[in-house]
């Protein structure tokens, strides 16, 4: 289980989508991508009229949010997705503050957010029309020499129906589950295709843009830039690293590092957060 490294791989597929047409520009607002999705029940009614629809993107707030906003972590998007309202992900300590706070114009305020990164996972499947690990596999791991052992969940109650056919929407992290489980080789060919830019021996797999975009800062938050881009900006992020050096992270701490100045990747898995800094210190330093 790598956890939040999943939403680079979330983020990835969102690039193949706009690499190849699927969402013309990621300032587009996503609503205008999202037809009403009708979930899945196993046990579906005898009463057809009973089938429940999902509209993830119908408040005034969610209309305006584009695919830049998501993928930042700016969007204040505002729902319940599969039984997780957005403020159940680090509520504030205020309860009073869950369910009547002021929303935030998209792009001011950056939050990290699960239950906004499984509305981008979801509106991501809604414009592949397939399920997002069958997307990852095709475009990216299985030209990587990934091996078939890692899998990407979603929730037991995550499925919707779309054409005509039961899918799973996965999530972007492991809170309540779900997410990317994965080896450690497998995280470092996904590292490595990002320190070459989207190339894979001679072949783009996914745009130079796209990563350039995703190493872009987020202006509410500098050291961040597409999910899961933790970037070293201002060394802020890790003092010991050369400042165009990055990571793709997640909760435990599992991290793949990046470091174009070294031409190093680096897969570290369940070590504390408050040791990274000193563990890249130490590579460094040996490789002198």
């Amino acid at each position: 289980m790598t956890n939040s490294v999943t939403k680079s791989f979330l983020s990835t597929v969102v690039g193949l989508a706009v690499d190849k047409g699927l969402i013309r520009q990621v300032t587009d607002k996503v609503v205008d991508y999202i037809p009403p999705i009708e979930l899945f029940e196993p046990n579906p009614s005898e009463d057809a009229q009973n089938s429940k629809m999902l509209y993830p993107f119908a408040t005034e707030h969610d209309q305006s949010v584009n695919w830049e906003v998501m993928l930042r972590q700016t969007s204040d998007w505002e729902g319940v997705l599969w039984g997780k309202p957005d403020w159940a992900d680090r509520p504030d300590e205020d309860e009073n503050q869950w369910l009547n706070r002021k929303r935030n114009p998209p792009g001011t305020v950056w939050k990290y957010n699960d239950v906004r990164v499984n509305a981008l996972a979801l509106a991501t499947t809604c414009v592949w029309r397939q399920p997002l690990p069958q997307v990852l596999r095709q475009y990216i791991m299985d030209p990587i020499g990934a091996s078939n052992t890692w899998r990407w969940y979603g929730y037991r109650n995550s499925w919707i129906v779309l054409d005509g056919s039961p899918v799973q929407s996965v999530s972007g992290g492991g809170h309540w589950g779900g997410g990317l489980f994965i080896n450690a080789y497998d995280m470092g060919r996904f590292g490595l295709l990002s320190l070459h830019k989207g190339n894979w021996n001679g072949k783009q797999l996914i745009s130079e843009s796209w990563i350039k975009q995703s190493l872009t800062p987020t202006a509410a938050e500098p050291t961040y830039g597409y999910m899961n881009f933790f970037l070293n900006t201002g060394k802020k992020y890790l003092p010991s690293a050369p400042a165009d050096a990055f990571a793709h992270e997640g909760n435990g701490t599992n991290i793949i590092y990046v470091d174009p100045d070294h031409d190093l990747i680096l897969v570290a898995r369940w070590i504390e957060h408050k040791e990274l800094d000193h563990l890249v210190k130490m590579v460094l330093e040996s490789l002198k």
